[in-house]
Parts: structure tokens; sequence; C-alpha cells
């Protein structure tokens, strides 16, 4: 039951000071709010710091098995309604099984259908979401019917019809993810409750209490029978790298951990937490390993590497993949770099790439790869692979040939990155869908953060057409928003101007062939070659933006 449950209060609009109705088997945590008429089905989770306000607009309804999650709020104008399920008219409507994630702003007259996803921090405000729909991360959703099973990526505004008819359909991993969350918040619900339950979670403290006995009887003898080395013949899964690899990081006073992902939540770069290791003893280390390992055989499983005073990862290593199969740790990898698997001219293209790596690595740039589906490359919408820590060239090559393989059919692309700067100097997409590999791109030389140097900034300004340093994704970018009929301006900004939010725009760019654009953009790059500049696509037709990304940052 609600511990912060309260009727609505007396206003000029409505004085029926109604009541949340919570269902007995819902879980509503007591650090939330409740507030007016607001209807919450069976198996309902809500999570600490949400606020449902049903208290200007009228009716709100959250259908059974859905889960709230922490800091998500829910409100309504004061008209404005949408028609449920039960052909009745509400302010807020949340259909079955839905999620709607951290930070999310729900705001009525809104209607959301059964089995849906809401993502973190997105806004859907007098909108209706159709059954089945996935809306990622930081999206608006607003003034329009978006059809069932449809797909919002990360970032996204759809405010017109026409927008929301052209989103794409959700795909069945996708689904898979949102069933998944529902599940996981199934759990939680039962585990809140039986917290709360003190005949539930008596048993359980009782037999943790018993296995600490255990756990220090065990240690004591560990530390005095003679025979405390058999203990290594249950890490008979752990290479002999991988264990050397683990002593070293106790030597230097880092902490060790391991994270663990099946293929679905290895691809979303999604990782869950195995137990805590507290122990800085390289044989209490390896057992736990050992038991990880065995544990989540036919999964993913990663050595995490922890400095403890920074706060911060110092590795991430793979130490098995699915099929239980041990890997060896990347600090022993081969003296030289296997082949890469691309197309018939991969020795050729190989050589271009490790010289590329080289380059930065001489530079003492770091290392990353991102990789992204078609539907995700559409959208920009990259992931990070496995971060890359080594600056030796064969450890590098190493990895960037396990990323080309095992996301084969997708695109991915060499990102180099200055550490000191924070910033990165390159983006080369080396793989496509077709398995071709294509490293063209320049590596940034010095001090230059820019994708144009100044002998191509100035063939620009003179109405030179080149635009060969164009980074590709920009360039893709502006095709896919001129296609749809959109205008391309520019903005810059000085440091402290950026920090204010003051941008001024460059000289307009009337034009909508796409070397023209091009031209434009790289002169207006190039005269403030020392600050922010980014792109803006606009719909002449509704007088707004649609598109307002960063392309160049100050050096």
């Amino acid at each position: 039951m609600a511990a912060r449950g309260y009727a609505a209060p007396p206003t000029p609009w409505s004085k029926n000071l109604a009541e949340p109705q919570i269902h007995e088997t819902a879980y509503v945590h007591s650090f939330s709010n409740i507030i007016g008429d607001v209807r919450i089905s069976e198996n309902v989770l809500i999570a600490p710091g949400s606020s449902i306000r049903a208290d200007e607009g009228g009716t709100f309804y959250i259908g059974a098995g859905s889960n709230i999650q922490d800091g998500v709020v829910i409100h309504s104008l004061e008209t404005g309604r949408v028609i449920g399920d039960d052909q009745e008219p509400y302010s807020v409507w949340i259909g079955k099984n839905t999620s709607i994630t951290h930070m999310t702003l729900i705001h009525g007259p809104a209607y959301i259908g059964d089995d849906c996803f809401i993502g973190f921090r997105s806004t859907v405000f007098n909108a209706r979401i159709g059954k089945g729909c996935i809306v990622m991360m930081h999206a608006l959703v607003q003034d329009v019917e978006i059809p069932p099973g449809k797909y919002v990526p990360s970032g996204a505004v759809v405010n017109t019809q026409q927008q929301a008819d052209r989103l794409p359909d959700v795909e069945e991993e996708d689904r898979q993810f949102a069933s998944h969350i529902v599940k996981n918040s199934e759990a939680l619900r039962s585990g809140y409750q039986c917290a709360a339950d003190e005949a539930c979670i008596a048993p359980i403290r009782q037999e943790i209490a018993q296995s600490s006995d255990s756990f220090d009887s065990s240690d004591r003898g560990s530390q005095t029978s003679p025979s405390s080395d058999n203990s290594y013949s249950s890490m008979s899964s752990i290479t002999a790298e991988v264990q050397q690899q683990v002593r070293q990081l106790l030597a230097q006073g880092y902490r060790v951990g391991a994270e663990y992902a099946d293929e679905r939540r290895f691809r979303t770069s999604s990782w869950q937490s195995a137990i805590s290791i507290q122990s800085d003893r390289a044989s209490d280390v390896l057992n736990s390993l050992a038991d990880c390992l065995a544990e989540h055989e036919g999964e993913y499983v990663r050595l995490i590497g922890i400095d403890p005073k920074a706060k911060r990862r110092v590795l991430e290593e793979i130490i098995q993949r699915p099929g239980g199969s041990p890997v060896k740790a990347s600090a022993q990898a081969a003296a030289s770099a296997p082949s890469i698997r691309a197309s018939q001219s991969a020795s050729s293209t190989n050589s271009d790439l490790q010289s590329q790596v080289r380059s930065l690595l001489a530079q003492g740039y770091r290392i990353g790869i991102e990789y992204a589906d078609e539907r995700r490359f559409r959208t920009s919408s990259w992931q990070s692979a496995a971060s890359i820590q080594s600056d030796r060239e064969s450890e590098v090559m190493n990895a960037l040939s396990d990323c080309l393989e095992e996301h084969t059919g997708e695109y991915v692309r060499l990102i180099g990155i200055d550490t000191k700067a924070k910033r990165r100097v390159l983006e080369e997409i080396i793989q496509r869908p077709s398995g071709k590999v294509s490293p063209t791109a320049k590596i940034a030389q010095n001090d230059s953060s820019a994708s144009y140097n100044t002998a191509q900034a100035a063939a620009d300004r003179n109405g030179g057409t080149s635009s060969t340093s164009l980074n590709q994704d920009t360039i893709t970018q502006i095709r896919q928003l001129l296609s749809q009929g959109y205008k391309i301006g520019t903005e810059h900004a000085d440091k402290r101007r950026f920090r204010t939010g003051s941008w001024q725009s460059c000289s307009p760019i009337d034009s909508n062939r796409e070397s023209e654009v091009l031209d434009r953009l790289a002169g207006c790059m190039a005269e403030h070659s020392d600050e922010y500049v980014r792109l803006i696509g606009i719909d002449t037709k509704a007088k707004k933006r649609v598109l307002e990304t960063i392309i160049q940052k100050p050096s």
C-alpha cells in the first residue's frame, strides 16, 4: 500500500477529493507520491521518487504488470482526455505490461498501449502510442498518434503525424528487451513485498547468517590446512594468462570484479554485475572467478580491474564466451595482428588499417570501436564495443579483428581518442554490412580537432567543390535531411557563448543541392575554426528544427 497517497485537493474545476485506488498486489514505494484519482491495477511496481499527480487532470489508469520507475512524473492538463481500452475517458492511460523508465515525463492527455517501453528521460505529451511501441532514450513524442509496433530512436523528436507514420517497425530483439524489463520489475515487486513482510524475510536473513558462519569457518580452515592449494583445482576454467593478470592487478592495489551477459545483452553492451569480490587474496579471487564462469556457462564473462581510489576501471577483459570456452587475456596476444574478416582484397586493406592504427598510437591516441546495425546506422545510434585499454599495436589489432568478426553484417567504425583533451580525433567506418573494410579517413594531426584542414577550408571558401575531408556520417546525415525536403543551417559559438547556449547563425544556406550545402558547411567551419559549429535541420513548413548536432569543437 502507498505510504504517501493523498486525496486530490479542492480546485475551481474539481472538488471531488478523489483518492488513489491501489490493488492489493501492487507495490508502491514509500518514497513515491500518488495524488488524486489514480487507479493502479494488480502486480504494478511504483519505484522510489516517482510522482503520479492527478490533481489537475482527470482519472489516471496504470494497467496490470506495468512498472513506473524511479523519478517518473505523470501529470495532466485540466482539459483533454483520451479513450482507454474500457471506452471510458482518462487524462492518462497506461496499458498492461508497459515500462515507464527512469526520469520519464508522461503529461496528459496521453495514451500508452499494452507492452510498450518508454526510455529514460523521454517525454510524452498530448499523444497516443499504440500497443507494442518502443520509445528509446531522450525522445519527445508530442501531438501525434503512433501506430502499434513502431520504434522511436533515441533523441528523436516526433511532433508531426508525417514523422510518426514514417517510423520503423520494432524488431524482435527490441520486443525481447522490453519483455525482459517487465520480468525484472515483477521480480523486484515481489522482492520489495517480501522485504516488508517479516514472515517472508526472516528465513532469508537466517539463511544468510548461516552461510556467513559457514564461510568464516571454511576460511579459517583454509589458512591452516596444508592442502589449501587444492582449491586451485576449481580454477581449471581460468587460463594461466588470466590468473597472471589477476595477480598483477592485485599487486598494483586494484580490486577485481566480474560481469556477465547473454547474447542479447552482449550485443547491446548491457553487462550485469556478478557477485562482488571483496578479497585481495589471489586464491579467493580466482576461486570466485571460477565459480562465476561455471555459473554463467554459455554466456559472456569479463574480468574487471578497479582502481578503488580513483573510482574508475583500469581493465575490461572478456575471459569467457558462449559455450564456456575460456579466452586468453589480451596481454598475451600474439605478436602479429591476425587477418581481419573482409573482402578478397583484405590483405591490402589490413595493411591500410594497421598503418592507421600505428599512426594513431604513435601520436599517443587511444583506439576505440563502435558498431551499428542498419537501423541504428540510419539514426546515428552507434553502440560502443568492448573498451581497448592497450597501446600495443598487436593487441589493438587483435581486438579490432574480434570486433569485426563478432559484428559481421553490421557497420563498424574505428575511433581515435585524444585522452588528454577528451575528444575524438578520428571516426572512420572500417566495415559495412557487406563485410567491406574501407579505412580512408585522414587522422587529425597535432591540435586540429575539426574534420577539415586549413587547405581544404581555404578551397571551400574560394568556391571549391571539394568536400572529401567531411566526416562521412555528417555527409550521410545531410543527404537524409535534404531527401526529406528539409533545409540545412549552421550556427557557431565561442567557448563563452557555448556555455550560455548563445549560438550565432552562419550565412544562410538557400540551396538544396548536396555539393553546394557541403561547401557552405565547410566554409562556416573554416571561418570559425576555433569555435563550436553545429548543423541544423529545418522543417520550413512547420517552421521548426528537426535536428541540432555539433560537428566541430574548438581545438
